[in-house]
């Protein structure tokens, strides 16, 4: 492999676009990496979509079938952006062929495809990278350093909460996201395993949890044709959602620490409400993606009536230097997913992983397994089990 990568991109919705310009991106905001990125194929099975974005972003070849992506000896390392029930043939196939892998959450429907992935990449020796892009959020960085170095004390409890108005509209599009045999659990798969992986990376692995789901839209149109994003749907035939639209969980953490995630993809007048409180001893911190650039601090000795301030990041919180130079200047979504793509491309050049791994995606599918099992025992029930 010389200095040049030959990457591609696998499914050009929105996600597909996210990636490809990411890749674009990550010379401007780390300079002089081992590997730059160049784009060589694009695939998507809609008629003419990967034409479109070969024509915009500069792609060497458009196809339909992923397959010709797999056998391409020019592309050394793949983005997976498409459906979920398409993660584990796709990613298996991608790391036999010997490509690096960057693919999207929850990496399949079960924790049993997000193990068969993670075995196909380490047995093949490639790297391979997860979309758990909330993690990479300069805030969470700091939120995690103060965490480890006890400005807070000892962790009591945390609440995470992921809600959404995405799929509130009941005239969405019946797409493949709410169907079981597609789009798996339905916002468990979403919006939950973001909150397990945050969960994870902040506080540590969850010993046990309870569950509740519930489908608060039970019936929606289906498609007339091609679709992309959550769009809507009229005059078509309708037909049963088969996944979740709302989870409730209690976590009980190996530290001892208690927790509460909630997410839900229905949520009238919430637009990406995610974010979490953390509780502990002495102090607490919170964070909402909605102001990304700022974490609320309260540390001390005064316990009670003590006050909580807000912590601007800065340069030296994450990867934050990277984008601004100075605190309190914004950064978005997309920045994101930069530092997801210099990770990826850093764990491919130096041969050891950077940022989320197929062994995160493992551990959260894992998790919504539970959650699953839990919901429909009435259970406590352990992710181990």
């Amino acid at each position: 492999m010389g200095s040049t990568l030959g990457v591609a991109v696998v499914g050009f919705g929105w996600m597909g676009r996210v990636h490809t310009q990411a890749y674009a991106r990550v010379p401007h905001h780390f300079p002089g990496p081992a590997v730059r990125p160049e784009l060589i194929a694009v695939a998507d099975e809609v008629p003419g979509r990967a034409e479109e974005a070969a024509a915009q972003y500069g792609f060497a070849t458009a196809v339909r079938d992923w397959r010709e992506v797999a056998a391409d000896p020019r592309v050394e390392a793949v983005s997976v952006a498409a459906p979920n029930f398409l993660h584990r043939e796709i990613g298996v196939a991608m790391a036999e062929a010997g490509k690096h892998l960057w693919i999207e959450k929850p990496v399949g429907l079960t924790a049993d495809d997000a193990r068969a992935v993670a075995d196909a990449v380490a047995a093949a020796g490639v790297q391979g990278t997860v979309g758990f892009n909330y993690r990479n959020a300069p805030a969470v960085a700091a939120a995690r350093e103060l965490i480890a170095a006890g400005e807070i004390g000892t962790v009591t409890h945390v609440r995470i909460r992921l809600f959404s108005d995405y799929a509130a509209h009941p005239k969405g599009a019946l797409t493949w996201r709410y169907e079981r045999e597609r789009g798996g659990s339905g916002v468990l798969g979403d919006l939950a395993s973001h909150g397990v992986d945050l969960a994870r990376f902040l506080l540590g692995e969850i010993a046990s949890l309870t569950a509740d789901t519930a489908v608060f839209v039970p019936e929606r149109a289906r498609p007339t044709g091609a679709t992309a994003g959550h769009t809507r749907s009229t005059g078509g035939e309708t037909g049963p959602v088969e996944n979740e639209d709302y989870v409730s969980c209690l976590l009980r953490f190996a530290s001892g620490a208690r927790g509460v995630l909630e997410a839900c993809r229905v949520s009238v007048g919430e637009q990406n409400n995610y974010g979490f409180e953390i509780h502990g001893t002495t102090g607490a911190l919170s964070w909402d993606f909605r102001r990304m650039g700022e974490l609320g601090v309260s540390r001390g000795t005064s316990f009670q009536d003590q006050p909580v301030s807000t912590l601007y990041v800065g340069p030296g919180h994450g990867e934050y230097a990277a984008f601004q130079p100075g605190s309190a200047n914004s950064m978005g979504y997309d920045d994101l997913k930069v530092i997801e793509a210099h990770h990826f491309l850093r764990s491919i050049a130096e041969g050891t992983p950077y940022g989320a791994t197929l062994d995160d995606a493992v551990h959260s599918a894992t998790a919504l397994d539970a959650m699953a099992r839990s919901a429909e025992r009435g259970t406590w029930v352990s992710p181990g089990d």
